[in-house]
């Protein structure tokens, strides 16, 4: 883990194992309990073909009279072809048909005959979890260490606190946690609170245009708990610190403050929010997050907490050193006080 001071531009290296006491005493770690589900469907056309969906998000749910429930759902479609009506069918006699089209791929379907389970059940059946497309090369390479990982990862790409199912991708900055390391946290004295942020596909996006404040973020859905909301403005108020596992937590909590007129309040809610260089932080202090790619929106993030110039030099730093990055990646923590 590589360890940067965001105001005086220190670094140092360390062991992820180490994080409760590199913290800043007496802080409130904020972790994401969002989990990813398995979104990805494989099925086929009616005259024959194979088609692809990752799901995003449900839209609504609705009874259909008869003792079960349809699901409207949006998601990103691959292979669709052109047919305005078009029904397609997937494994367990499963159907959705397709409603609207959005653009660039995107999609409203609506799933029919579930019966009383929810769709979400039908999938931890015949879904796929949507690994990152690295991950899924590095399996299909077929070395033995790759093969035995592939039949892993469905538990291995989440964090060991995830409960709330909804997300595409995992907030991998939780990824490095073990219940002993929580369990550590809070001998050493610190707190932990909870929220969930929906991670989906948009956080990847890169930026390709000139300026990276025309960029447009597609939203994503959190919900802050009332006592998570409690302990955040508690912790401001008492001028302790506040460290977000992960840009989601960062980008939830700073929503929330936006949207609460510099309070976070609890309740669920939506964010388009892109923080770029020059961005004011009002609740978070700390970040713990992994190494991004360049042009990517959460690189972009970590520029703004800790300074565009601070952030590249120990990005170079990590590079000369042989850090991982991506989402199975190594982490760094950024700290800091105000003339400290």
């Amino acid at each position: 883990m590589l360890w940067l001071d965001r105001f005086s531009g220190a670094q140092n290296h360390a062991r992820f194992r180490e994080i409760a006491a590199l913290l800043p005493p007496g802080a409130l770690v904020v972790l994401n309990e969002t989990r990813v589900f398995p979104a990805r469907l494989r099925g086929s056309k009616p005259g024959g073909g194979g088609v692809e969906l990752l799901l995003t998000r449900m839209v609504d749910d609705a009874p259909d009279g008869r003792g079960g429930h349809v699901e409207t759902w949006e998601g990103l479609a691959r292979s669709l072809g052109r047919d305005p009506d078009l029904k397609l069918q997937f494994a367990g006699g499963l159907t959705a048909r397709v409603i609207e089209r959005l653009g660039e791929g995107r999609v409203r379907l609506r799933f029919e005959g579930l019966g009383p389970e929810s769709l979400l059940a039908r999938l931890e059946e015949i879904g796929e979890v949507p690994l990152p497309p690295y991950i899924e090369a590095a399996r299909k390479r077929g070395t033995p260490a790759d093969t035995a990982a592939a039949g892993d990862d469905r538990e291995r790409y989440q964090t060991v606190y995830a409960s709330a199912p909804g997300a595409v991708a995992a907030p991998t900055a939780g990824l490095h946690f073990t219940p002993a390391l929580l369990d550590e946290l809070v001998a050493a004295g610190h707190e932990i609170a909870r929220l969930t942020l929906h991670v989906g596909p948009g956080t990847f996006r890169p930026v390709k245009t000139e300026q990276p404040g025309e960029h447009v973020m597609d939203e994503e859905r959190y919900e802050i708990p009332e006592a998570t909301a409690r302990a955040v403005n508690a912790a401001r108020a008492a001028g302790r610190p506040v460290v977000a596992i992960g840009t989601t937590v960062v980008r939830a909590l700073e929503s929330a403050a936006r949207d609460g007129g510099g309070e976070v309040r609890a309740g669920r809610a939506a964010t388009t929010l892109f923080l770029l260089p020059g961005a004011e932080f009002q609740v978070v202090t700390d970040l713990v997050t992994n190494f991004h790619l360049p042009r990517s929106t959460l690189l972009m993030l970590v520029a703004a907490f800790a300074g565009r110039e601070r952030a590249l030099d120990a990005y170079r730093t990590a590079i000369d050193a042989g850090y991982r990055f991506y989402s199975y990646g190594d982490a760094m923590l950024i700290t800091g006080r105000p003339g400290a």
